[in-house]
């Protein structure tokens, strides 16, 4: 028995000599319970982020206004589906300002595919819908399975936002009457004798809708547009 213990020793201690030239781990440490509310904010957080936008637009559509949009949301998790008149390539255009002018001018822009059909959109798809501005709305307003649409969003009491001229659109589906919008302001007059009061801010929120003068109101639109998709 006593050898037995002499070589039980021997080997424990060579052991512990072994151990010793390994390198050391920290000890550790009993991790901290996780959290029932953080589980919860994030969730939350990866469900408001994954919310489904209809972008409208055409032919003539500003192309900085677009792809803007398409960035923006995409850039917050955000699922974008162009829409038009038909399902094919856009070319889009680009409106400015030039010294000597006392409007816009018009240049062409970049090309863009929209993917679905005004015809083949469903409300219960989309959580928003954004009227995009350029010259596009100008005949698009006359095309009634959009004015449907545009109806049927504000009915749902889902988010319905316009940029621009893209406030013709909702003049046409008479979605202005009573609310104060903004819009580019040379179109303010079409707001007016809808019977809507034009504000002259670069972004307003009136209840569910909420509308902006041009591109260059992004900073003011955006801010409101994804606070409201946040409640």
């Amino acid at each position: 028995m006593k050898g037995i213990g002499a070589r039980a020793t021997r080997t424990l201690s060579a052991s512990r000599a072994a151990e010793e030239g390994k390198p050391r781990l920290p000890p550790r440490y009993p991790l901290a319970p996780i959290d029932s509310l953080f589980i919860f904010s994030t969730l939350r957080y990866k469900e408001l982020m994954n919310r489904r936008i209809l972008l409208v637009t055409a032919d003539a559509g500003e192309s900085y206004e677009t792809l803007y949009a398409v960035h923006r949301f995409r850039e917050a998790g955000d699922t974008v589906t162009i829409a038009a008149p038909s399902r094919r390539r856009l070319h889009l255009v680009m409106h400015d300002f030039e010294p000597g002018w006392d409007t816009y001018i018009e240049r062409p822009g970049y090309s863009l595919d929209a993917t679905l059909a005004f015809s083949d959109a469903r409300v219960e798809d989309f959580d928003a819908i954004l009227l995009l501005g350029g010259r596009a709305p100008e005949y698009l307003r006359h095309n009634e399975k959009l004015l449907q649409l545009v109806r049927a969003f504000d009915a749902a009491k889902k988010w319905v936002f316009a940029i621009c001229h893209g406030i013709q659109i909702l003049v046409a589906a008479g979605l202005v009457r009573g609310r104060c919008v903004t819009c580019y302001e040379n179109v303010r007059f079409e707001v007016t004798q809808a019977g809507g009061t034009w504000d002259q801010r670069e972004a307003v929120r009136d209840e569910r809708i909420i509308t902006a003068q041009t591109w260059q109101s992004h900073p003011d639109f955006y801010r409101l547009v994804f606070a409201a998709l946040e409640e």
